[in-house]
């Protein structure tokens, strides 16, 4: 049976180029950067090539480029840097939809004392700026408000926003994980101080991020222990990890034209022919303000794991939101944040594509979702009944009284 993966903001297929530019740094260029002999110093050069590839794709100078781990390595840094820079200050401006490793971190720092302000969105998705204006005071250290949304695409507009906190002083930074190679993202004309992007999100490897600093931002570091990445984050270079990710950058580069274009019309084949064929379905997020890639749509009273479930019978792959929190049998706290109904909310499905998927594969998925969902409905004493329903106070499902 054929795999359909519609899961890319989920993770990426590392792609063939990738891996074939990873593989000599594996066996036969395994020398350490930071040794003085010339093996190493190859490896070296390489490193400064990926360097430069990666701040192509965002519009910065390599210098700017400091390599982690991943997304959330590079999220936490981000905030942590700020505080320990701005140690009069303890204020953090984010927002109710961000990733959990913006949402938890700043939940942790909450409970340490900080004072943090999550700014709501509209029932599309959409931040209110001028909510976010008035939020900013002389006590904020830093604003972290992601450039797209992980379970929408819904885009936010950090670069206006970024200009707002520069205004005041204020250090901006975004989680640009979803963002970065699905629409353009340039650095240099915005006000934004530190940016995040994570490889696997990009066809490169799981393992390996990047956290964008400005020239001139006041930087702490968060791991510390050697002279790699200028003294900013110590530990050696996960090499083969960054070659790809630089090879990466450089083909979604070469393929923002196709996001936003092929992708964009099979996202829109597909949204637009499983609102005809399933009633009572919609789709969550503003219509124009989204990543290409994104749909996320919502069937009343089916559960969005049952849903999955069956579509996996078929070899389809996707989302009930984001893969951090899947495990949580909970609507999505962006969802919820929205204001989409619960009997909604629970029957999301978020299917992300990539450069890869094909029209074929498209027309697969709307042939066989909407028999899935009929045949759920007919599960489901709700549906089949036509019961009005309520919302107990422990979130669960209930009849209405009489």
């Amino acid at each position: 049976m054929k795999t359909i993966y519609l899961d890319n903001n989920a993770t990426t297929m590392v792609a063939a180029e990738v891996l074939d530019a990873m593989l000599p740094y594996f066996h036969d260029y395994y020398g350490n950067p930071s040794s003085m002999h010339s093996f190493g110093g190859q490896v070296a050069k390489e490193l400064a090539q990926a360097r430069q590839k990666v701040a192509a794709l965002l519009g910065a100078d390599p210098e700017e480029i400091i390599f982690t781990s991943c997304g959330t390595e590079s999220d936490n840094t981000a905030i942590l840097s700020a505080l320990a820079v701005n140690p009069g200050k303890n204020h953090i401006i984010t927002t109710r939809v961000e990733h959990p490793a913006i949402k938890v971190l700043c939940e942790h720092l909450a409970a340490k004392g900080y004072r943090v302000t999550e700014l709501p969105v509209d029932s599309e998705g959409r931040l209110d700026i001028d909510e976010y204006e008035k939020s900013l005071t002389t006590d904020t250290a830093i604003v972290s408000i992601m450039w797209a949304n992980n379970e929408t695409g819904v885009i936010f507009p950090v670069e206006y926003a970024a200009s707002l906190a520069r205004e005041r002083g204020i250090l901006f930074h975004t989680d640009a994980v979803q963002a970065a190679g699905k629409i353009p993202v340039n650095t240099k004309e915005s006000r934004i101080d530190m940016l995040s992007i994570s490889g696997h999100k990009l066809h490169a490897p799981k393992g390996i991020g990047v956290l964008y600093v400005r020239k001139g931002t006041r930087f702490a570091p968060f791991l510390i222990g050697g002279h790699q990445e200028k003294g900013r984050r110590g530990g050696t270079e996960n090499v083969p990890s960054i070659i790809g990710f630089g090879k990466a950058c450089e083909i979604a580069w070469q393929n923002i034209e196709t996001e936003n274009t092929h992708v964009r019309s099979l996202r829109d084949r597909l949204e637009s022919a499983l609102l005809k064929a399933i009633p009572q379905s919609r789709i969550n997020g503003h219509r124009q303000d989204r990543l290409p890639n994104t749909t996320n749509m919502s069937y009343e009273f089916v559960e969005g794991e049952s849903i999955l479930l069956l579509m996996d019978q078929y070899g389809i792959c996707a989302s009930s939101g984001s893969a951090c929190t899947s495990g949580s049998l909970q609507p999505s706290h962006v969802l919820r944040a929205m204001g989409v109904p619960y009997t909604m909310a629970h029957g999301s499905v978020r299917f992300s594509l990539s450069v890869y998927n094909t029209a074929e594969e498209i027309d697969f998925v709307i042939d066989t979702l909407p028999p899935i969902i009929e045949r759920l409905r007919h599960m489901s004493p709700y549906w089949s009944t036509g019961q009005d329903v309520c919302i107990n106070s422990t979130g669960e499902l209930n009849e209405k009284s009489q």
